[in-house]
């Protein structure tokens, strides 16, 4: 603990110009604490900076070159000396003085002559009060430690949870590869591009990208709900064959709720994942799916995902394509603008096409080319207006 000796005693400092006043606090003080003293207010500042600080400091104020009040100041201001009480000890008695000493931050003021009982009680309750204070201070600088240390625990909680149920999704479709991990990162560059735009500042704060990244994976999660005949079919899905595809967006929804419902407990983490999941497939002239939304009715991160998952599908080899060059397929997706996609939401897309392009090389799969130099684009199954491909 600050300011103990090996005895065990704590450590005051007297600061005052006159000789025989700091010979006779050290008498008085020096059979209870270890006692400090310091001519001028540099001295003093000097002692209650080092590396063994005082727990307490009586601080006379009329001195030469730096008064107390001056020396107070300066130690309340500093971080290192700003909790180590000093309890003025001065000749000045007027109220103002004392009132100016005790708003610059003293614990007390005592006006000589002293009274040597009155000062040893005072120094004794102040000191008392510090210790009081550093356990405190301890206690809350370890709880904050223990908080953090949970709120990171559930944090990574979060994070296996969400992962383990999108990549319980990923191994129902084996094509998909490392899909979950581009699509977070688009979606997060998506969001970061347009956190500033009017139509989505409010929505976009740092929390909500933060959620948005880790939710983004579970966008397909209702496709565990899929025969794996529909599911993996090489070729072009039969109508009533797509229509259940569909589901996978009411699937995946009520996977989530369910499993919110069973917490007992609103979970907020989960909200924008149960967003993401049934609205991804609705289209800005409403004309997607589960529900046929449009426009502003769509959910922005909905609005989001869907431009991360149709890149992604379109640059991606699937059993029933090749993969598409970025070039093209950022072409493809601009057919699309106020069509499929939200416009403002698309213009981003192709101001930052070049992060997405390095996002998809940096999580490539291992069988397909980085560069998608050698795809050869042919049909898509299931796509309308040239942009909308299961992913």
């Amino acid at each position: 603990m600050m300011g103990l000796d090996f005895t065990g005693k704590r450590t005051v400092l007297v600061v005052d110009d006159t000789p025989d006043n700091l010979f006779l606090m050290k008498s008085l003080l020096q059979n209870i604490y270890k006692v400090k003293v310091a001519s001028s207010g540099e001295q003093a500042l000097h002692i209650a900076a080092s590396d063994t600080p005082p727990d307490l400091i009586l601080l006379d104020v009329m001195m030469p070159e730096m008064d107390g009040y001056e020396v107070c100041r300066r130690l309340k201001n500093d971080r290192l000396t700003l909790h180590i009480p000093v309890i003025f000890l001065t000749a000045k008695s007027a109220v103002e003085d004392e009132e100016q000493g005790l708003e610059l931050g003293a614990v007390d003021y005592i006006t000589k002559p002293i009274s040597p009982p009155i000062v040893l009680a005072r120094v004794k309750a102040h000191l008392a009060l510090k210790a009081m204070d550093e356990f405190l201070r301890d206690q809350n600088h370890f709880l904050e430690l223990e908080v953090a240390k949970r709120t990171q625990e559930v944090t990574a909680i979060q994070d296996v949870t969400i992962l383990a149920l999108a990549s319980l999704a990923e191994t129902r479709d084996v094509d998909t590869g490392n899909h979950l991990r581009r699509t977070q990162f688009y979606v997060k560059a998506l969001a970061e591009k347009l956190r500033d735009h009017p139509r989505f500042r409010a929505f976009l704060s740092t929390a909500n990208i933060e959620k948005l990244f880790k939710s983004a994976p579970l966008h397909d999660i209702g496709k565990v709900g899929i025969p794996d005949h529909i599911l993996l079919k090489p070729g072009r899905l039969e109508a009533e064959e797509f229509e259940i595809m569909k589901t996978h967006t009411t699937l995946g929804y009520n996977a989530i709720l369910n499993a919110e419902k069973a917490l007992g407990t609103h979970v907020e983490f989960l909200s924008i994942a149960l967003s993401i999941a049934l609205s991804h497939q609705e289209k800005w002239d409403g004309s997607g799916y589960p529900q046929g939304l449009a426009g502003e009715d769509i959910p922005i991160a909905a609005r989001l995902m869907a431009v991360a998952d149709v890149y992604d599908a379109l640059i991606s080899r699937r059993v029933y394509k090749e993969a598409m060059p970025h070039a093209l397929a950022v072409q493809t997706m601009h057919m699309g603008r106020a069509h499929h996609f939200d416009p403002d939401v698309l213009d981003a897309f192709e101001e930052i096409q070049e992060e997405f392009r390095a996002i998809a090389e940096r999580f490539a799969d291992s069988d397909s080319d980085p560069e998608y130099k050698a795809a050869v684009p042919r049909p898509f199954a299931n796509h309308a207006a040239g942009v909308s491909v299961s992913a």
